[in-house]
C-alpha cells in the first residue's frame, strides 16, 4: 500500500447520496489524516457546491439521468454516457487511486466503470433496500458492496456484501440531552406535543399540500408543528399559517440547519422515505409516518418504508392520500402513547450508528488485501 492514501468517491444528485459520501470521507480522514480524497460528481448538481463546502475537491462529469417521459434530453443521453466515461477514465488514471467508491447518483456509474477498466479496487455503498440499476449491473464487477439492509443477496453476490448501514451526519442525530434547548430554539411550549414535518432538502409537495389543506385541524388539535417546507413552498406555507393565526403553534422553515434540535424537539415525525432519512429516524428512535415519493427510481422509497412497516416500526401514508389520511393518522397516533412507544422501540432495532467507521475500515481492508 502506498504511504499516501488516495481515494476517489463518486456520486451525488441529492442529499441522500452526498451526505453519506461526505461522511465516508470524514471517517477516512480520521483514520488517515493525510489521505488525499477526490470527489467526482455530475456537473450542475448540488454536489458541486456541497462537497467543496465540506472541504473536499470535486470534478464534474457531463452526465444526467434518463428521463422516463419523452424528452429531447434523452437524445443526448448516449453521448453523455460516453463522454462522461472517457472523462472519468482520464480523471481516475491521472489520480491513480488506491480505491474508488460509488455512493449512487448519475456520476457513480461512469466513474466505477472507468475504475474497473483500469484495474482499480472498487466499492459500492448501496443505501436502499431496493438497489438502483447501475449498482445491480456493477455488483458482479466491483470488489466490495456495503449495504444498509439485511438479506441483500437477492441483488448482490453474498461473498462481496457486508452490512454496514448508512453513514449519517453525526451532527444531525446526536440529540441526547437537547430537548430543553430544542424547545427554546423553536419557541415551543413544553406542555404540548411536537410534530416534525420534513420532506427532504427540497421539501415534499404532496406532504406540504396535505398539511396546508388541513391547517385548521392541526391548530385545533393543539399539536405544535415544526414544518420544513423546502424553498419552493415556504412563502405559501407562511401565508397559510398567518391566515389561520397559527404562528404560535406552527413554525415554518424553508430548510432546518439544526436538524439535531428538530429531532430532539419532535414527539412524532412525518417524512419521505429516502434511505438516509430512514437511517436517521432509526438512530434517533422517534415514531414516524412515512410518505414515500412514488416517482423515486423504481419506487425504492416505498420498498424502504415497507420493510419497517412490516416490522411494526413505522406507519405509511401514500403520496396521493396526504390530503385525506395524513391528519387522521397523526392525530390518532399522537393520542396513543403505547403505539408511539412501540414504534419508537421497533425502529431503533434498525439502527446502525457507526456506519461511517465500518465503511472506512472496509475500504482500508480492501486496499490492504
Amino acid at each position: 500500500m502506498k504511504q499516501l492514501l488516495r481515494i476517489i468517491i463518486s456520486g451525488g444528485g441529492t442529499g441522500g447520496h452526498i451526505f453519506p459520501a461526505i461522511a465516508i470521507a470524514d471517517a477516512m480522514k480520521k483514520l488517515h489524516p493525510d489521505a488525499d480524497i477526490l470527489f467526482i460528481g455530475a456537473e450542475n448538481r448540488m454536489e458541486m457546491s456541497r462537497v467543496p463546502a465540506a472541504g473536499y475537491p470535486i470534478k464534474g462529469l457531463w452526465i444526467s439521468g434518463f428521463q422516463r417521459n419523452f424528452s429531447m434530453q434523452n437524445l443526448l443521453f448516449p453521448f453523455k454516457v460516453i463522454v462522461s466515461y472517457l472523462r472519468a477514465r482520464q480523471i481516475v488514471k491521472k489520480f491513480n487511486p488506491d480505491c474508488v467508491i460509488g455512493v449512487g447518483g448519475y456520476a457513480s456509474g461512469p466513474t466505477l466503470r472507468a475504475a474497473i477498466s483500469l484495474g482499480c479496487k472498487t466499492l459500492i455503498q448501496e443505501q436502499n433496500s431496493f438497489p438502483g440499476v447501475t449498482n445491480r449491473i456493477l455488483a458482479g464487477k466491483v470488489d466490495r458492496i456495503c449495504v444498509a439492509y439485511e438479506k441483500m443477496d437477492k441483488w448482490f453476490p453474498a461473498h462481496k456484501t457486508i452490512l454496514t448501514g448508512n453513514p449519517l451526519r453525526r451532527s444531525a442525530v446526536e440529540i441526547e440531552g437537547k430537548k430543553e434547548e430544542a424547545m427554546s430554539f423553536f419557541g415551543l411550549s413544553k406542555d404540548k406535543k411536537v410534530l416534525l414535518i420534513v420532506g427532504g432538502s427540497q421539501g415534499a409537495r404532496a406532504i406540504n399540500l396535505g398539511i396546508a389543506a388541513h391547517i385548521i385541524k392541526y391548530l385545533d388539535s393543539g399539536i405544535q408543528v415544526i414544518w420544513q417546507t423546502g424553498e419552493g413552498f415556504c412563502e405559501q406555507a407562511v401565508e397559510v399559517v398567518k391566515a389561520s393565526n397559527a404562528m404560535n403553534l406552527i413554525k415554518v422553515f424553508a430548510f432546518i440547519q439544526r436538524m439535531d434540535l428538530a429531532y430532539a424537539a419532535a414527539d412524532c415525525i412525518i417524512s419521505r422515505a429516502g434511505a438516509i432519512a430512514i437511517s436517521e429516524m432509526a438512530v434517533i428512535g422517534k415514531p414516524v409516518i412515512f410518505v414515500p415519493l412514488p416517482t423515486a427510481a423504481e419506487d425504492h422509497q416505498t420498498q424502504n418504508a415497507l420493510r419497517l412497516v412490516k416490522s411494526e416500526a413505522a406507519l405509511l401514508v401514500k403520496n396521493n392520500e396526504t390530503g385525506e389520511k395524513l391528519f387522521s393518522e397523526v392525530s390518532v397516533l399522537m393520542a396513543d402513547s403505547l403505539k408511539m412507544s412501540k414504534l419508537s422501540k421497533n425502529i431503533k432495532l434498525f439502527a446502525i450508528e457507526n456506519s461511517d467507521n465500518l465503511i472506512a475500515n472496509e475500504i482500508i481492508k480492501l486496499i490492504e488485501s
